[in-house]
């Protein structure tokens, strides 16, 4: 049913560009149908690049099917960078509240797709409208948002790239450390922070997990609150090397004292559930 659906919504939406879908998807589902006694396949996650109202306005609609879906709902998620972050909230609690009033076990991607055509200008126009008041207002109070992920390694250059160009897009401080296991900390504003977060699991990295998030209130600005400077790349000496075994093990001492460098000894026994020591 979900290859069936997928089908659907490549003939709909048939230009390059418009459904954003990794090749090996389908296809890994489809080597798991032939045969169902072997591991279950990625869960499919694409994207569908919308045009909404007259002006056609860029909306981005995220799609991640859980592998009982349609027996279960499928996570969604509509953005733009047309939408104010409050309204683009608004429009997915919406967008949630209509797809859970569907049948239950029956298909709604192309549901949901409609509904976004067809309700998301309003969000849109009160985007603009609620830009405008925002900037005649003293915003007294902001939170530092701080995410720690573990991932079981990060190695490719390419992975590496998408991860600082995407901090530096969402004026995020913190570092990747990569080898294995591999190391990411985040920390901004909440709404920067989890939109980091989306983009890096997309469209399916799997083994990467957020280990602990902080929020931290300030009445001035939260760069005062910042740990790091700027997003750092950081190179240990490690044990082993890249190949094709992933080998590559980062030096945890030297990463526990980096840590404590910064103020954060204590997350070193939340990423790794041991408590860390340096020797003399």
């Amino acid at each position: 049913l979900q290859l069936l659906e997928v089908e659907m919504l490549l003939s709909m939406f048939p230009k390059k560009g418009e459904i954003s879908l990794d090749e090996d998807a389908v296809p890994s589902v489809q080597r798991y149908l032939r045969n169902a006694e072997g591991a279950l396949p990625p869960q499919l996650e694409y994207c569908i690049a919308l045009d909404v109202g007259e002006a056609k306005v860029k909306v981005e609609l995220q799609v991640l099917l859980p592998h009982m879906y349609p027996q279960v709902a499928p996570q969604l998620f509509a953005k733009s960078d047309s939408l104010h972050r409050q309204q683009q909230s608004q429009l997915n609690t919406r967008l949630a509240s209509h797809i859970s009033s569907l049948d239950s076990g029956d298909l709604c991607v192309c549901e949901a797709v409609q509904w976004v055509k067809d309700n998301g200008l309003p969000y849109l126009d009160n985007s603009r409208i609620s830009s405008e008041c925002a900037s005649k207002e003293v915003i007294v109070k902001e939170t530092l948002h701080r995410m720690w992920i573990y991932s079981h390694h990060i190695y490719r250059q390419e992975l590496r790239k998408k991860i600082f160009d995407c901090a530096k897009k969402l004026n995020l401080t913190g570092f990747c450390l990569a080898g294995k296991p591999g190391i990411i900390c985040v920390e901004g504003h909440q709404e920067n922070c989890e939109e980091f977060w989306r983009d890096i699991r997309y469209p399916n990295w799997r083994h990467i997990s957020c280990k602990h998030v902080e929020d931290i209130e300030t009445e001035g600005s939260i760069d005062n609150l910042r740990l790091f400077p700027a997003f750092e790349d950081l190179q240990f000496q490690a044990h082993g090397d890249y190949g094709p075994k992933n080998n590559y093990h980062m030096d945890l001492g030297q990463f526990l004292e980096f840590l404590k460098q910064h103020r954060s000894g204590h997350i070193f026994q939340i990423l790794f559930g041991v408590e860390g020591k340096l020797s003399d």
